[in-house]
């Protein structure tokens, strides 16, 4: 049978778990809109207020069409207790449109303003919520720039987009959110194709019920006679008259006893009106199936689409439109480790399911794994014929390689998972990998992945846009992958070139490592291309500041500068200045005496001093002087004695032979160089 929804369901077996568990129960409003129900709740204790105001004490149940937030003030505020059995789908439209009216959106809600979920409903809007149920009601909406728009849960389809068309043509832009409720819908397009196939329609429920009304109103539309009824006594023998088939429907508050009242009675009918062949009695026969009932029929395998109705800790509830909601085992769900069938699911959320069973011992049970299988299936198989990339997490290090998750369990070998041999596969578990499908069997279950083919391909194709981009003077940035004796190579994106040890710096450098490390990233200037022999020279310094362009400024001539010999030569010694500038103290300038060997004044390392003689920046030399290297202090002035007369005249050789001396020194000192 079609009987209740999942709202209306739900909302039944709170109030009976009510009555038999406390005193004094109450409905605020009736549960549902079907008087003969409302009727045995209330033979079995359950009573119907319109206000809370109106009980001193007790239990409260909201109904299915829920409450707006001052009635939970309310009830907390007098200490009456409220068991909440409002839709969850209502409730989900309750939070839409509180984030509409966070976010600035004027909301319009479309539907009944006198039904009680439409004014719950409201009640969720902080500030003033517009209800219409025709375009001229729109019409007579003022202007607003920013429109948000729901539809109360049991609105046809039809209309609520004909009225957001018109929402669109007024105000521009609409953000419209569905919240018509599924299985409302199917109901309604199933009995719309029902009555299209029959030449009677009968709908069974409350005259008062917004989707009981709407049933007949989709069957009416059809062209077929239609008759709402709320019990089996209001069916006539005239309707039946000359009609071959019959079909019937019922809302989603309709009780089943109630239907199967109507059906007896149809059968009744049917036996008493002399006019039914024993053709169409059979038909008639037929409309007591679910195919008249307005329900699709179902079978193992079929692949519906349903809407979440309640999550539990095991299972999940699914309404699919049938006469019962089906349920979907934990282990149907398709879980990762730890997972929990809330944290994929939401309530209200619409999804595809398989059907497994569909017996009365079993009932209704649907699969979420195996819909989500035979899509990721379609998608490998995809990606495997026409060469794609896939990416999904590695789930676990098995013998021989890597599982992956791809929707389906794959198998990466550990030759597959690096251009290079891998010692540590378990640093992969938890990271995701872009792979290729190298190996595909359906009927083994078998799926094989390769990352190292994407990575293969990915570096030839890198490989070859750096080589077209390459240019003798470029600057590029690059990543050192090793350190030699000699050097470093640098991967300037999937070419390697050599940054020789001589062009890392301008000064000298006792070891590559002293300059750049394996794994650095740094600039490097492209000197030289050769395509066809594969090699790319690169330099360092050069895009480093030149020290010899400003010596000049730095090293005045007649200055004191203070530096470390680095090394000696036969005809003087190299003295560093500062990282890239040496100077030159030639043997000649080493001491005021004659100097046999360099090595006599100065050893490798030592800390000198000396005097600028020259700079020549040209030539990138300057010339250096360790004789002169102290300053000279002024000689004290000195009172004059009396030339003691001697048998020996005074030559010139005793006055300025010192300075002969000199004078010789430097001349050799400038040959030498």
């Amino acid at each position: 049978m079609a009987g209740f929804c999942f709202g209306v369901r739900r909302a039944l077996e709170k109030a009976e778990s009510a009555v038999n568990e406390k005193d004094n129960v109450y409905a605020l409003g009736p549960l549902i809109h079907n008087a003969q129900e409302v009727q045995r709740l209330s033979d079995k204790g359950i009573h119907v207020v319109d206000e809370l105001k109106a009980i001193d004490a007790g239990t409260v149940i909201i109904r299915t069409h829920g409450a707006p937030p001052s009635t939970f003030e309310e009830a907390q505020n007098r200490g009456v207790e409220l068991i909440d059995a409002t839709c969850p789908l209502v409730k989900a439209v309750h939070k839409k449109v509180a984030r509409l009216d966070e976010e600035d959106y004027q909301v319009i809600i479309i539907g009944d303003p006198s039904h009680p979920e439409v004014q719950g409903i409201v009640g969720w809007t902080p500030h003033k919520a517009y209800v219409v149920q025709s375009e001229e009601d729109i019409e007579r909406l003022p202007d607003f720039s920013r429109v948000g728009v729901v539809a109360q849960t049991t609105q046809r389809k039809e209309k609520v987009d004909s009225l957001v068309a018109r929402l669109e043509e007024k105000y521009g832009e609409v953000k419209s959110l569905n919240t018509i409720c599924t299985a409302t819908a199917v109901r309604q397009e199933a009995a719309r194709r029902l009555s299209q196939e029959v030449d009677l329609m009968i709908v069974v429920g409350g005259r008062h019920s917004s989707n009981t009304r709407k049933l007949a109103d989709v069957c009416s539309d059809s062209g077929t006679p239609a008759h709402l009824v709320e019990k089996a006594s209001e069916l006539e023998e005239d309707w039946f008259h000359g009609v071959n088939k019959v079909g019937l429907t019922a809302g989603a508050s309709t009780p089943e006893w109630m239907i199967k009242e109507v059906m007896r009675r149809m059968e009744e009918i049917k036996n008493s009106v002399e006019e039914v062949t024993p053709e169409v009695q059979e038909s008639q026969e037929e409309s007591t199936g679910e195919k008249d009932l307005g329900l699709p029929a179902l079978n193992i395998g079929d692949t519906v689409k349903g809407t979440v109705v309640r999550i539990e800790a095991d299972s999940v509830l699914v309404d699919i439109g049938h006469k019962s909601e089906g349920v979907i085992p934990i282990n149907e769900l398709g879980l990762k480790a730890d997972e929990k069938p809330a944290d994929i699911l939401k309530e209200g959320q619409e999804i595809v399911v398989r059907v497994l069973s569909v017996d009365d011992d079993n009932g209704l049970v649907l699969s979420l794994k195996k819909v989500e299988e035979e899509k990721a299936w379609t998608r490998v198989e995809e990606a495997y014929n026409n060469g794609d990339i896939i990416v999904g997490p590695v789930t676990e290090e098995v013998k021989g390689g890597l599982l992956v998750d791809v929707g389906l369990r794959a198998f990466m070998p550990a030759s597959h998972v690096e251009r290079g041999y891998v010692s540590d596969l378990s640093q992969y578990v938890g990271r995701e990998v872009r792979v290729k499908v190298i190996e595909l069997d359906r009927s083994k279950n078998r799926v094989i992945l390769s990352q190292k083919e994407v990575m293969d391909e990915e570096f030839e194709a890198q490989k070859e846009k750096t080589w077209n981009e390459l240019a003798e003077g470029q600057v590029r940035k690059g990543v050192v992958k090793g350190v030699t004796d000699f050097g470093a190579f640098v991967d300037l994106g999937g070419v390697d070139g050599l940054l020789h040890v001589s062009e890392m710096a301008w000064g000298r450098v006792e070891h590559p490592s002293d300059v750049v490390a394996e794994g650095q990233e740094i600039d490097v200037k492209i000197l030289k291309v050769d395509r066809e022999n594969d090699k790319i020279s690169l330099g360092l310094k050069q895009i480093l500041p030149d020290p010899w362009n400003t010596v000049d400024e730095r090293y005045k001539v007649d200055s004191f500068v203070e530096g470390r010999v680095m090394r000696l030569a036969p005809f003087g010694a190299f003295v560093q200045l500062e990282p890239g500038v040496e100077g030159l103290i030639h043997i000649s300038q080493l001491a005021d005496h004659h100097v046999a060997t360099v090595d006599e004044v100065v050893k490798e390392g030592d800390l000198v001093k000396a005097k600028v003689l020259r700079v020549q920046k040209s030539e990138r030399k300057i010339s250096l002087s360790l004789k002169e290297g102290t300053e000279k202090k002024p000689v004290p002035k000195q009172v004059a004695q009396p030339v003691e007369e001697t048998s020996q005249p005074i030559t010139l050789g005793d006055m300025f032979g010192d300075l002969f001396e000199e004078t010789k020194d430097r001349i050799n000192g400038k040959q030498d160089e």
